[in-house]
This record gives structure tokens, sequence and C-alpha cells, in this order.
């Protein structure tokens, strides 16, 4: 649906006006559409994103540091993030030998468990995407990085 049937707006003060609105309009459109499908899990987009992170670190541990540095919401407090889903089994946190104030964030068992039942929802929500080509979302994804040089 255009943009302007979705916000019910006809007049813009200009086309790259009405760009940035239809960037953060799709965007939340996006975040809501990873809302629903979290929600049954239990878990948030930002908990969906450290849990990823993680996995990618996977054996290996990975500090808070570096879990803020990766996320894509860089406004979540990643050590909240990382105490809620050690409350739910998700993931291990162990006190650093070295530095009593640092600490090594793992996933668990459990966490790689719900990535892979997550994995193939996430597959079936990208065919949303598939309205696009391999070339047209190529040409969105450069387009996409080129405003953010």
């Amino acid at each position: 649906m255009k943009l302007e049937d979705e916000i019910k707006q006809s007049k813009f003060k200009s086309e790259h006006h009405k760009m940035v609105l239809n960037i953060i309009f799709t965007a939340h459109w996006v975040e809501l559409q990873n809302t629903r499908m979290l929600k049954p899990f239990g878990i948030s987009p930002q908990q969906f994103n450290i849990l990823r992170i993680l996995r990618g670190q996977y054996p290996n541990p990975a500090s808070i540091t570096l879990l803020q540095d990766r996320m894509m919401d860089k406004m979540s407090n990643a050590s909240r993030l990382v105490e809620k889903l050690r409350i739910k089994g998700y993931i291990e946190r162990i006190q650093c030998e070295e530095d009593r104030r640092q600490c090594d964030v793992f996933i668990s068992k459990k966490g790689l468990e719900i990535l892979k039942e997550l994995d193939e929802i996430i597959d079936k929500q990208n065919e949303t995407f598939e309205e696009l080509t391999h070339e047209e979302a190529k040409i969105v994804n450069e387009l996409l990085d080129k405003l953010r040089k």
C-alpha cells in the first residue's frame, strides 16, 4: 500500500521528506511484524537481537560491550536485556576471572533451540519481502547504505 494511503496524507514538503517518512513508517511496520512473531516466545526484538549476536559468537563468549556495539537498537540497555535472557535460561553469564567488573556471556543450549525454532518462522515471515526481486532488494540495500554514509 502506498504511504499516502497508509498515513492519509497526500502532500509532502518534498520527495526527500516523503522518503524519510516512508523509511520511518516501513521500519515501524517491520518492527511490528517482528514483535508479533516473537510475542508467543516471550522475547522482545532487542532480546532476539542479543540471542542472534551470541549465536554468531558461539562457542566463544561475548562481553556486554561487544553486544552493545553490535546491537541494531543502540538505545537498548544490553545489561538489562542479558539479565532478562539469563532468567529465562537462554544465556549464561560468567564473571571474568581477570576483571571482576567484566562478564562473559554465552548462549545456552535452550537459547540455541529457541533460535532454531524461530529461524523457521522468520523464513516464512521473510516471504513477505519476496514481493521485491533479488535485484530490487540489492538496490534498496545499496540506497539505504548510501544514506548512512
